[in-house]
């Protein structure tokens, strides 16, 4: 079997994964809530008009706090419905599992027994301050 074809194997065992199953349902879950979709639909209005209004010659400070905090308050609501939480969760999952394979192949290219090797693991504070850069 050549890489492309181990490829797509690894491709067909990631797609049976209940990581990945919980993930696509979660996705699909998110797309038919319409109102998520409204909501981040109503999102996107208040930054265009947020973005128009900030780059005037002649700003309204006053409306561009109001818009600012509408920003804020339908950004919260959409990431805190249920069906945003549940697919977030999964995505956290995917991701971990995409970034343990990615570190796998990367080590392998670099020598390592892909027999042996393992995901390396890394640690995030949150604060991008003390970061050397992402994983």
């Amino acid at each position: 079997m050549g890489i492309i074809e181990a490829a797509r194997k690894l491709g067909e065992e990631l797609q049976k994964d209940e990581r990945f199953i919980a993930y696509a349902k979660a996705k699909l879950d998110m797309d038919k809530d319409e109102d998520v979709q409204n909501k981040i639909g109503e999102f996107n209005v208040i930054r265009m008009n947020l973005e128009q209004e900030s780059e005037k010659d002649e700003r309204d400070e006053e409306k561009i706090k109001e818009l600012n905090e509408q920003l804020r308050s339908t950004y919260a609501a959409i990431m805190q419905s249920k069906t945003m939480l549940d697919f977030n969760t999964a995505k956290a999952e995917m991701d971990t599992v995409m970034n343990d394979i990615n570190s796998i192949i990367m080590q392998c290219a670099d020598g390592a027994d892909p027999k042996t090797v393992e995901p390396e693991v890394h640690s995030c504070s949150g604060s991008c301050e003390s970061c050397g850069g992402c994983h």
